[in-house]
């Protein structure tokens, strides 16, 4: 599969070109720079503006084969100089550029989302052509991306309190198609910043699927747990680190049954085996074999549980499951913390929970 570049690599590429057009007053159509990767970017220039205090162009954002939100937006850079003799580079974000309101992101509350690597990346071939150059004086770079805002309603942004654009992204400089450390990152992000607003309790899920049910049942909103998506195993490393004492996994059956098997990542890829546990704790709840045999052939958890529910086994079916799923949990975290889980399914509503689940949800409603 094709990879592609960041949006932080698209900002230093079109601010290196930006910065020779000012100082030369020369157009400058492609430019090279070298990723962190190593990997070297032949980014093509457009949309070029040459003022006397000014330039300005854009390198238009390629996400590869990766189902990237900003693929084909335009990545622009406005660069000016001041006349002080400082020999400084100032980066600043324009429109379509995020900005930080909340604590534990990468950059401080009131800056504009571009964070750390970018910003060397611009500085480092910002100072390049300066240096080139001989150009003493300060230069600003201002990063915009029109048409942010609205694309960054399709990101994260708006859980992680970065408001009116998109982030400018990349610690390798290159997008690798479906890069599952681009949604650990993510996850670390988004634990970072709940511990950094003093939460010492929390809530993970898989995914969104339970939400009106969870709204419903606990008067809890999923919007405000940490998507862990299918890194179980990898996000209660992460919460252990950043030191939370108790923690609660809400998720549906379909993903939750794989963790009663000791699977903590629960990607199909990695692990599928819903089925074959569903029939072993029908097993272990007395299921005989012409439930089994109805059970073996379906093709999904909710499907599988009808046929427990017709032979009014889901009590003993429940308790083998979520004690399965307690030992498991318990084994990955090894006393670090509290971990506790709720299983739900869409169809039937709560199925199980561990014996403390239920506390910590209303804890977390209450802010208790």
């Amino acid at each position: 599969m094709r990879y592609g570049f960041t949006t932080g690599s698209c900002s230093a590429a079109a601010a290196k070109a930006a910065v020779y057009m000012l100082l030369t007053g020369n157009r400058k159509e492609k430019v090279i720079i070298t990723t962190p990767k190593g990997i070297d970017f032949h980014a093509e220039i457009v949309d070029i503006v040459i003022d006397e205090n000014c330039a300005c162009c854009s390198v238009i954002k390629d996400g590869g084969d990766d189902p990237d939100v900003t693929t084909g937006s335009y990545i622009s850079v406005k660069a000016e100089v001041i006349c002080d003799g400082g020999n400084r580079i100032l980066i600043e974000g324009g429109e379509g550029v995020g900005r930080v309101t909340k604590p534990g992101l990468d950059q401080p509350i009131g800056n504009a989302a571009i964070n750390s690597v970018p910003r060397q990346m611009i500085e480092k071939e910002v100072r390049e052509v300066m240096n080139i150059l001989d150009c003493k004086d300060t230069i600003t770079i201002t990063v915009s991306v029109p048409g942010g805002e609205e694309l960054a309603q399709k990101t994260f942004n708006p859980r992680l309190g970065i408001v009116g654009g998109i982030s400018i992204l990349g610690t390798s400089g290159i997008v690798e198609p479906m890069s599952s450390q681009a949604l650990l990152d993510t996850i670390r992000v988004e634990l970072n910043q709940k511990r950094e607003l003093g939460n010492e309790i929390i809530a993970i899920t898989p995914g969104n699927y339970g939400l009106d049910f969870m709204k419903k049942k606990f008067g809890y909103n999923l919007d405000e747990a940490v998507k862990c998506s299918n890194y179980i195993g990898d996000s209660l490393e992460m919460i252990a680190e950043f030191g939370f004492k108790k923690v609660v996994l809400c998720g549906h059956i379909g993903k939750l049954i794989k963790v009663a098997g000791g699977i903590m990542n629960t990607h199909s890829r990695e692990a599928d085996c819903r089925i074959e546990l569903m029939m072993y704790s029908a097993f272990m709840a007395g299921a005989d074999k012409d439930v089994l045999a109805r059970i073996s052939e379906c093709i999904s958890t909710d499907a599988a549980y009808e046929y427990i529910l017709k032979a009014g086994l889901e009590k003993k079916f429940m308790e083998n499951v979520m004690g399965k799923i307690g030992f498991y949990l318990n084994k990955k975290v090894g006393g670090r913390f509290q971990i506790e889980c709720i299983v739900y399914s869409n169809e039937f509503g709560l199925l199980g929970e561990t014996k403390g689940a239920r506390k910590l949800i209303e804890g977390l409603v209450t802010g208790d």
